[in-house]
């Protein structure tokens, strides 16, 4: 889920000492929100409507 791509991200980020993170933040907003449409539709293929 998206807080688990922030907390991550915060994590990470803090430890090695990177304090810009624009890119990275979007590429994993962006399977966040890739992962939530392929399950959708997973989800409707093994459960068919």
């Amino acid at each position: 889920s998206t807080e688990t791509t922030l907390y991550v991200l915060t994590v990470y980020f803090g430890a090695v000492g990177i304090k810009k993170m624009g890119d990275a933040l979007k590429v994993g907003i962006l399977a966040d929100i890739l992962s939530f449409i392929v399950s959708f539709f997973i989800v409707l293929f093994v459960f068919g409507r």
